[in-house]
C-alpha cells in the first residue's frame, strides 16, 4: 500500500487523495513529537546548567562561598523546612510575602482594569489624567518603598502599597491600550443595532480586551512579588525579603539563593494557575495551532 505523506525536508507533504483523518492524526503526531522535542531541550538545558553549577562549585572553579552550590541550596531549603529560620518557620515566612503579594496583585488588577477601561473609554477624561499618570509612572517603584514604611510602618499596608503600585500601572496600560485597539467596525455595528455605550462596553470592547488584560496578568504577579520582597528587604519583621536580607548580611550565599528558588517555584505555579484561568475564561478565543515545521 502506498504511502499517504513525502517528507520534505521538516514539512510534511500529502499525496492527493489522502484523506481528513489521516491529515489530521499526522498533524497530532508532529505536535506531540514537537512538544516532546521542546520538553527534552528544556530538561536537558536545566541538567547542564546545574550540573555544571555543582561540578565548578567542586572543583573550584567558582568561590563555593559567594556562589554556593545546587547541593548547598537543597540542603539549606532542608534546614528551613524542618528546623525553622532565624526568623521562625520557613512557611510562616512564606506565607507572609504571598499575603502582600496575593493581595497587592488583586488590588493592582481590578483596579487597573476598571480605571484603564474607564479612560480608554473617555477620551476627555483620558486627556485629563494622562499627564498625572505618566508622572507618576515614571517614578521607579522601588524608591516608594521607604515612603510607605515611613507613612504605614513595617506590617502588611506598606508592602501591599508598594505591590499595588507594582501591579497597577501594568495592567492599567495593558487595558487601557486593549480598548483602544478594539475593532472600530465592530463598535460601530453593535451602535447602528442600538446597543447603548455600556452594552457596546461589555460586549464589544472588553472581550476585545482581554488578550491584552491577561498578558499584564501574567507579567504582573511577578511585579507584585517583586514589590513584596522590595519592601520586606528594606524593612520588615517576617517574609521572604527579610530571610534574603539576612542571609546577605551573614555572606550566606546558599541562604539567598534558597530564598529566591522558593519564590520562583511559587511564581511559575501562579503562572500555571493563571494559564488555565485564561483558557478556561477565553474558550472564544480561536485555537492556536503549533507551528510543527
Amino acid at each position: 500500500m502506498a504511502h499517504t505523506t513525502l517528507e520534505a525536508g521538516s514539512a510534511t507533504m500529502f499525496r492527493p487523495g489522502t484523506s481528513d483523518t489521516e491529515i489530521e492524526a499526522s498533524a497530532l503526531k508532529a505536535m506531540r513529537r514537537r512538544k516532546t522535542l521542546v520538553r527534552f531541550w528544556q530538561i536537558a538545558i536545566l541538567v547542564f546548567v546545574i550540573g555544571m553549577w555543582e561540578l565548578s562549585s567542586n572543583m573550584q572553579w567558582i568561590d563555593p562561598f559567594f556562589y554556593s552550590s545546587p547541593s548547598g541550596v537543597i540542603q539549606r531549603l532542608y534546614e528551613w523546612a524542618t528546623e525553622g529560620t532565624t526568623e521562625g518557620s520557613l512557611w510562616y515566612n512564606l506565607w507572609v510575602t504571598m499575603e502582600e503579594a496575593l493581595i497587592g496583585f488583586f488590588a493592582g488588577s481590578i483596579t487597573g482594569v476598571f480605571v484603564g477601561i474607564g479612560l480608554g473609554r473617555n477620551r476627555f477624561l483620558s486627556d485629563i489624567f494622562s499627564v498625572y499618570i505618566k508622572a507618576i509612572n515614571s517614578i521607579p517603584r522601588v524608591v516608594l518603598a521607604p515612603i510607605f514604611i515611613m507613612i504605614m510602618g513595617l506590617g502588611l499596608p506598606s508592602k501591599v502599597a508598594l505591590a499595588f503600585i507594582m501591579v497597577f500601572f501594568v495592567v492599567f496600560a495593558n487595558a487601557f491600550q486593549g480598548v483602544r485597539e478594539a475593532d472600530r467596525n465592530m463598535i460601530a455595528n453593535a451602535r447602528i443595532l442600538g446597543a447603548s455605550d455600556w452594552q457596546v462596553t461589555r460586549t464589544v470592547v472588553i472581550p476585545s480586551a482581554m488578550s491584552w488584560i491577561f498578558a499584564s496578568l501574567h507579567v504582573s504577579f511577578g511585579f507584585a512579588i517583586i514589590g513584596a520582597i522590595v519592601g520586606e528587604f528594606v524593612g520588615a519583621r517576617f517574609g521572604i525579603g527579610q530571610l534574603i536580607s539576612i542571609a546577605k548580611g551573614t555572606f550566606d550565599a546558599a541562604g539567598m539563593f534558597a530564598a529566591i528558588l522558593l519564590v520562583m517555584v511559587v511564581t511559575l505555579f501562579a503562572e500555571y494557575i493563571m494559564t488555565l484561568i485564561e483558557n478556561r475564561l477565553a474558550k472564544w478565543r480561536p485555537q492556536q495551532h503549533l507551528d510543527t515545521q
